[in-house]
């Protein structure tokens, strides 16, 4: 693997863990946003893999994008790769989790929200201060009215309010709140209920909810009927865990 420059990555127990390491703010330009999707994409090509976490070092979790990568003579290169990140993560097909301390803002928390679930200190703080500068959040436009609601969203993207960790919570935007003096405690907690099923099940999971989103709902229906009979009920994965609870014992996975 290429060594990192704005990120570590560790893998351990069929969990990848990539970290922002950009001091002092882990702010994103160009070059760290594409560090990130080559790594998005080594992590997707893993089939073992059961889940991804985001985490940061330092004070903040991700402050934002380099306000100078917006120049014009900047942004067609920023806005590509910046949504790329997005393209990439819409993709995984294992659960990502966004662990977030501190500051999540602007592009910050844009990258956040793109994950499936957000676990966050209480200490942590989330906004998009976008408008402050001239500006609007072209990824939380799209994302945030499906978290909370094209009037919260405005009122997110319209006032650049931060937002607690509770408040957020409150609002639909994250899904858990953890005390910041046992935080990693809480979130393995999370990751171990995640780490003791099928690679395959989970992903199957995942695609039965995000593959029927919006659609009407006999479709929707039809599409995740057939994804049950056809694919899940024809894996080893699933007749296993129907033989463990006969047997009262714990699933052997294959993966397959």
């Amino acid at each position: 693997m290429t060594e990192l420059k704005f990120f570590k990555y560790e893998l351990s127990g069929q969990v990848a863990r990539l970290t922002l390491a950009r001091p002092k703010h882990n702010v994103l330009n160009i070059d760290m946003m594409q560090e990130l999707n080559q790594m998005l994409d080594q992590i997707a090509s893993d089939d073992e893999v059961k889940c991804l976490v985001l985490d940061a070092e330092g004070p903040s979790w991700c402050a934002g994008v380099e306000v100078a990568d917006h120049k014009p003579e900047m942004v067609d290169d920023m806005i590509a790769v910046f949504n790329g990140i997005f393209q990439r993560i819409d993709k995984i097909d294992v659960p990502v989790i966004a662990a977030v301390h501190g500051a999540c803002l602007g592009g910050g928390m844009e990258l956040a929200i793109a994950c499936d679930i957000i676990v966050a200190s209480e200490k942590a703080v989330f906004g998009q201060p976008e408008i402050k500068l001239g500006f609007f959040p072209p990824y939380a436009a799209i994302r945030l009215p499906q978290l909370v609601g094209p009037a919260k969203a405005i009122e997110i993207c319209t006032t650049g309010k931060r937002y607690s960790a509770e408040e957020g919570r409150l609002r639909g935007l994250l899904n858990h709140v953890a005390p910041a003096d046992n935080f990693e405690e809480y979130l393995e907690k999370l990751i171990k209920e995640i780490k003791v099923c099928s690679p395959l099940i989970i992903r199957l999971n995942k695609q039965a909810v995000k593959n029927n989103l919006g659609l009407e709902f006999s479709k929707a229906l039809e599409n995740v009927s057939d994804l049950f009979l056809n694919r899940l009920m024809k894996t080893a994965d699933t007749l296993e865990g129907i033989k463990s609870f006969e047997e009262k014992r714990r699933p052997v996975w294959s993966n397959r």
